[in-house]
């Protein structure tokens, strides 16, 4: 029974590992965690609600991920990704996911295409209510469960990293100005496509959406605002 004991808790702490590491991605890529500032574990654990354990394995997994790197007796810092870096994600998603829609579009059942109603309204009410992590959350659920649904994957992380690897920095000026709503719509406008099997009208929503995204994305990094202080939010069952 000990032994029992002992994977249980291992399970355990490589769950709150990917729970951190799920926080830590949202606070980056909403530009709550700002480029080119080292970040300790302890001061994030603190404001995450943990032990500096779990932060320090998460900092590890976004480190060869390339979205931080360590710095020797300071913590970690945030990378910075630069306009040719994510052209190049935005092109590579676009020659993934607009096809892959398309196949999806033709071949998934309607009941699996209903069942992304409650992400895809999700996403909306999340940019509607200026929760910016819950909508950073809830977009990555919905596409890669979309993605999911062409039983491929290998398509799904490539996808899942170049995600990671393309984030958006700047937002909280975004949302607060409302310019999010309009693209969190298009969630809901690609699924009412794909329930009509409209595979022409599906692959062009994803390609405007994905588009919509990087011009979002250049804005926000035009514009000078300071990220939300604080708003790293406790992590749940811990």
């Amino acid at each position: 029974m000990g032994d029992l004991k002992q994977h249980s808790l291992i399970k355990a702490q490589e769950r709150l590992r990917d729970q951190v590491g799920h926080a830590l991605r949202a606070a980056l890529t909403a530009g709550e965690l700002k480029p080119g500032t080292v970040y300790s574990a302890p001061g994030l654990a603190a404001e995450l609600g943990v032990s500096a354990t779990p932060v320090r394995e998460a900092m590890l997994d976004l480190a060869r991920e390339g979205l931080v790197e360590p710095v020797r007796n300071k913590g970690f810092r945030i990378t910075e990704v630069s306009e040719r870096e994510l052209d190049q994600c935005t092109e590579l998603r676009a020659l993934i996911e607009v096809p892959t829609v398309g196949r999806v579009t033709e071949t998934a059942t309607t009941e699996e295409l209903e069942a992304l109603r409650p992400l895809a309204e999700e996403i909306v009410s999340n940019a509607r209510e200026h929760n910016l992590i819950g909508y950073l959350e809830a977009d990555r659920q919905f596409h890669l469960t979309l993605l999911g649904l062409s039983g491929n994957d290998r398509l799904v992380q490539t996808v899942g990293d170049l995600r990671k690897r393309s984030r958006l920095y700047g937002l909280t000026g975004l949302d607060e100005a409302g310019k999010l709503v309009s693209s969190a719509e298009e969630h809901v406008e690609l699924l009412d496509l794909m329930l009509a099997r409209d595979r022409a009208g599906a692959e062009a929503c994803m390609a405007r959406h994905l588009g919509h995204v990087r011009s979002l994305w250049a804005e926000a990094r035009d514009e000078p605002v300071e990220p939300a202080t604080g708003a790293l939010r406790p992590v749940r069952g811990k």
